[in-house]
C-alpha cells in the first residue's frame, strides 16, 4: 500500500511539474513568435494537459458491465456547463470534430484563444459533486495539485493564440504522448568542466601518439563560465517577465471582477432606492386616501344632520299639522259623548283667532255708525 500512495503522489508531482514546466516554456516562446498548432511547445502542453486532466478517469460502464475508457471532455462537458457566456455548445455543434478526445481537445484551444482556460477549469474544479463522480480517489483535479493548477494556466491568459480547429491537432483516434526531453536538459557546473579538463590532459600525456587534434577543442574556463552567466541572467529575466505577465493578468482579472462587484452593487443600490420611493410613493397616496375618505365621512355625517333638522323644521311649519291635531281632539271629544253647537265652535274659531276678534270690533264699530233712519226702519230692532 505504501509503495502504491509513493507511486501515486510521485506521479501526481511529475505531471504537476511538467506541466509548470510546459508554461514556461509557452510563455517564453511567445515573446518571439505567435503560439499555434505547428509550435512544438504548445503541441507539448497540450498533451500534458490532456495527460493531468485524463489522470485517473473513471471509465464508462456499458449495458452488459464492461467498463470502456473515456475523455475528459465528458467531465468539462457536465461541469463547465455553469460558466457564463461558454463554448460548450459551439463545440458539440462542430461538424468535423466526432469524438470525444477531438471535442476535448479543440475545446482546450478556444479556451485559449477566448483567455478562459484558468477560469473553466477553476469552475469545474469548484463542482465537487462532479468531480467524485468522474474521477477516482487521489486523481489530481481531487488533490491539493489541482488549485496550483488553476494558478499557473492563469498566465497563459497573457498569450494570444492562433489555432485552426481543423486537421490532424483533433484527430481523436491516438493518444497524446508527452516529450520530456525538453524539461531533462542537465547544465555542468564550471568545477566540473575544469576537473574533466584536467583528466583529459592527463589522458593526453600519458598516451605517446595523442595529438592536440586527437583531444578535442580545448575547454575555455573563463569563456564558457561567461557564458553560464549569460545563461542565468537570462533565465532571471524570463523568469521576471513570467511574472510580470501573471501578475499583469492577476490585476486584470481582479479589476475586472471588481468592476463587476461595483456594478452589481449599484444596480442593487439603484433597486432599493427604487423601492424605498416606491414605498414612500404607496405611502403618501394611502395617507391622501384615508384623509379623503375621512373628509367623505364627515360630511355625510353633516348631511344627515341637516337632513334630520330639516325633516322637524318643515314638520314643525306645516299648516295641516294643527287641522290633524284638532280633528284628533274633536274625535276624542265625540267619544266622550259631548256634542258642541256650530255658533259655539264659531265663536270659539272666532275668539281663538285674532283675525275673527279684530273683523267683529269692527262690525261692531261699522253698526254703531249706523244710520238712526236705518235702525228705525229696521222691523227686528227697537229703540231703547
Amino acid at each position: 500500500m505504501k509503495t502504491m500512495a509513493r507511486n501515486a503522489a510521485v506521479e501526481r508531482k511529475n505531471l504537476i511539474t511538467v506541466c509548470r514546466f510546459s508554461v514556461k516554456t509557452l510563455i517564453d516562446r511567445s515573446c518571439f513568435e505567435t503560439i499555434d498548432d505547428s509550435c512544438s511547445e504548445f503541441t507539448n502542453f497540450a498533451a500534458i494537459l490532456e495527460q493531468v486532466l485524463t489522470h485517473r478517469l473513471k471509465g464508462q460502464v456499458n449495458w452488459f458491465g464492461f467498463e470502456s475508457p473515456r475523455s475528459f471532455w465528458d467531465f468539462i462537458r457536465v461541469a463547465c456547463s455553469k460558466v457564463p457566456h461558454n463554448c460548450i455548445s459551439s463545440i458539440e455543434n462542430m461538424e468535423n470534430v466526432s469524438s470525444s478526445r477531438a471535442k476535448g481537445r479543440a475545446w482546450i484551444r478556444v479556451a485559449l484563444m477566448e483567455k478562459r482556460l484558468s477560469e473553466y477549469i477553476s469552475t469545474s474544479l469548484r463542482d465537487i459533486k462532479t468531480t467524485r463522480r468522474y474521477y477516482e480517489d487521489g486523481a489530481i483535479v481531487l488533490g491539493e495539485e489541482a488549485n496550483m493548477l488553476a494558478g499557473m494556466l492563469l498566465g497563459l491568459n497573457a498569450i494570444d493564440f492562433s489555432f485552426c480547429l481543423k486537421g490532424e491537432s483533433l484527430d481523436g483516434n491516438y493518444p497524446a504522448v508527452i516529450d520530456y526531453t525538453p524539461y531533462l536538459k542537465f547544465t555542468q557546473s564550471s568545477e566540473s568542466i575544469s576537473s574533466d579538463e584536467e583528466e583529459l590532459r592527463t589522458l593526453g600525456s600519458g598516451s605517446e601518439g595523442s595529438t592536440p587534434e586527437n583531444l578535442g577543442p580545448p575547454f575555455i574556463t573563463d569563456e564558457h563560465s561567461w557564458y553560464n552567466k549569460c545563461k542565468r541572467v537570462e533565465q532571471k529575466f524570463r523568469l521576471a517577465l513570467e511574472q510580470k505577465g501573471y501578475l499583469e493578468e492577476l490585476v486584470r482579472l481582479r479589476e475586472a471582477q471588481l468592476a463587476e462587484s461595483v456594478a452589481q452593487n449599484k444596480i442593487v443600490l439603484q433597486r432599493m432606492e427604487e423601492a424605498d420611493l416606491n414605498h414612500k410613493l404607496e405611502k403618501e397616496q394611502l395617507e391622501f386616501i384615508i384623509l379623503e375618505l375621512q373628509d367623505q365621512l364627515h360630511s355625510f355625517q353633516s348631511l344627515e344632520q341637516l337632513s334630520a333638522e330639516i325633516s322637524l323644521s318643515s314638520t314643525s311649519l306645516d299648516p295641516l299639522h294643527p287641522q290633524k291635531e284638532g280633528e284628533g281632539r274633536h274625535e276624542n271629544s265625540k267619544s266622550d259623548g259631548k256634542e258642541d253647537t256650530p255658533s259655539l265652535l264659531g265663536l270659539c274659531g272666532s275668539l281663538t283667532s285674532m283675525t275673527s276678534y279684530k273683523s267683529l270690533t269692527s262690525l261692531k264699530s261699522s253698526e254703531c255708525l249706523a244710520s238712526p233712519n236705518a235702525e228705525i226702519n229696521s222691523p227686528g230692532l227697537t229703540p231703547f
